[in-house]
């Protein structure tokens, strides 16, 4: 049963940076096998949306629309760490933010629905 723990949320004002971990256990990957990995947000009356998910094993990213050249996913397979680098914040980007995987076959612009294993959230909030 794979886990996924998010931290490091919080409260920053925009144009600010916070980096959210996800330490993710209980899954393994090898050459013939992988997950998606990735994050998504959602506000209260929204859909969630997916923000940015890589796919262990290789170079692959996705990075949303509205995050591209703001936001950097990275993976720390020895650690099985997860993490989402945030600058320059905007208020928009406030939300609850999650840590997601799906094993293979998946796709990195899967829909949150193609998501298996999910953590609890961490919030974030961006003051103008």
């Amino acid at each position: 049963q794979v886990q996924l723990v998010e931290s490091g949320g919080g409260s920053v004002q925009a144009g600010g940076s916070l980096s959210l971990s996800c330490a993710a256990s209980g899954y393994t990957t090898s050459s013939t096998s992988s997950y998606c990995m990735g994050w998504f947000r959602q506000t209260p009356g929204k859909e969630r949306e997916r923000v940015a998910v890589t796919r262990t094993g290789t170079t692959i990213i996705y990075y949303g629309d509205s995050v591209k050249g703001r936001f950097t996913i990275s993976l720390e397979n020895a650690d099985n760490m997860l993490y989402l680098q945030m600058n320059s914040l905007k208020p928009e980007d406030s939300a609850m933010y999650y840590c997601a995987a799906e094993p293979s076959p998946c796709v990195t612009t899967g829909p949150p629905a193609a998501y298996t294993y999910w953590g609890q959230g961490t919030q974030v909030t961006v003051s103008s």
